[in-house]
């Protein structure tokens, strides 16, 4: 019988997590999205996988990712919402982290009318709900049945039309008829032109595309939310800090990254013992057995982060070289490829301001901020109540400006 061995231990998790003997676990649930994408694949597997897709962010990637792509997809999105006045954030945050994971992940979406969204945001939310399957609180056989019927429809209404544009692109590309920086800039281009087709079968390329694009919108989504809270809820009890949030982004970054540590977009991380493997903390871990990192745990450790770690401090000073976002985004080879594209890069000494990567969750809370956005007068924010993880299912704002 499988044994849990259960670590909270920062230093800990953060050796455990770089074990090349412990595999991904806690998606195995939801393994008809999850099975053998880059997130679950370990070993040799893994670091192919890994290499293939970091093709990606190719030069100057991020700047024009947060230049170009974010303030096209975050008008395109929230003029309708900015027209009313108001705006309901759980469902706004989807929307935007969608359709910008959605041109990240290669899908596209050539009607750009509210009813294509929002059949692909149904999708992605399902595909989001299957993946972390473990934590729902909903029958796991009506989720599994829906998890089905989204991707059986999702293949032929949005993944094979974009797979037969770039592949049209790269023939023009092996032709010569255009270079190489005309192709999109994305995973699935990547998977086309340089992956192996044996591995990718129909199945396994739909799974792949279908867990970018649920991955980045779901921890994205509820990353902003969470974020927009603390900061707001922080910054009312004093107007200077409003004014501090406003004139100074990098300590507005700070302030995301600090959202970022006390809520990470999942709790815990598991692993499984490939063989027998020894962790700081509990010694001795027998094959098959089960290690949970309880990583939110782990990013409030007041030894690292002081005595007031389980309250939003944006102002707080870290001893040593642990990131402010904590264990957050993982360690080792398992990293969360997104960091940088949700957070940014953590900046150096006398950066400038007008020269530095923020993230789309920084600059997402930056444009609400502008508008005025604050939490609704007369309807309460309320916690989801489809899975275990604390999220926000619905959080109603209006704008001001």
């Amino acid at each position: 019988m499988s044994k849990t061995h259960v670590i909270e231990d920062f230093h800990a998790i953060s050796e455990g997590l770089k074990n090349p003997n412990l595999k991904q676990s806690l998606y195995d649930e939801g393994a008809m999205i999850m099975k053998d994408v880059l997130l679950t694949l370990h070993g040799e597997a893994h670091r192919k996988r890994r290499l293939l897709e970091l093709r990606v962010f190719r030069k100057n990637f991020f700047d024009w990712y947060e230049k170009t792509i974010f303030p096209e997809t975050l008008s395109s999105t929230i003029s309708p919402d900015i027209h009313r006045g108001r705006s309901e954030l759980v469902d706004l945050g989807y929307r935007v982290t969608m359709n910008l994971t959605a041109d990240f992940a290669g899908v596209d979406r050539p009607e750009k009318s509210s009813a294509e969204t929002s059949k692909l945001l149904k999708m992605v939310e399902t595909f989001s709900e299957g993946a972390t399957i473990v934590h729902s609180t909903r029958p796991k056989i009506e989720v599994i049945k829906e998890l089905k019927e989204a991707l059986s429809e999702f293949k032929p209404r949005f993944l094979d039309p974009s797979v037969a544009r770039r592949q049209r692109l790269i023939e023009k590309f092996k032709l010569g008829l255009i270079n190489e920086d005309e192709l999109p800039r994305d995973v699935l281009t990547v998977i086309l032109l340089r992956g192996d087709k044996e591995e990718f079968t129909d199945e396994m390329l739909t799974r792949e595309i279908a867990f970018y694009l649920q991955a980045g919108a779901h921890s994205t989504a509820n990353s902003t939310i969470h974020a927009f809270h603390e900061i707001s809820t922080w910054a009312n009890h004093d107007k200077n800090r409003w004014q501090k949030l406003k004139e100074d982004p990098i300590f507005l970054q700070r302030a995301v990254h600090e959202s970022f540590r006390l809520h990470p977009a999942s709790p815990v991380a598991s692993r499984s013992a490939i063989c027998p493997t020894t962790l700081n903390c509990i010694g001795d871990v027998d094959k098959g057995h089960e290690v949970e990192f309880r990583l939110a745990v782990a990013n409030r450790d007041k030894r690292i982060f002081g005595e007031d770690a389980d309250k939003f401090n944006p102002e707080r000073v870290i001893n040593g070289s642990t990131p402010p976002f904590g264990l957050t985004f993982g360690t080792g080879v398992h990293a969360c490829l997104g960091r940088e594209l949700d957070g940014g890069a953590l900046p150096r000494e006398n950066i400038d301001p007008t020269d530095h990567q923020y993230g789309i969750v920084v600059l997402f809370l930056q444009s609400l901020f502008e508008l005025g956005a604050t939490l609704s007068p007369d309807e309460k924010p309320l916690k989801a109540t489809n899975t275990e993880r604390p999220n926000w299912g619905r959080y109603p704002i209006v704008f001001s400006k």
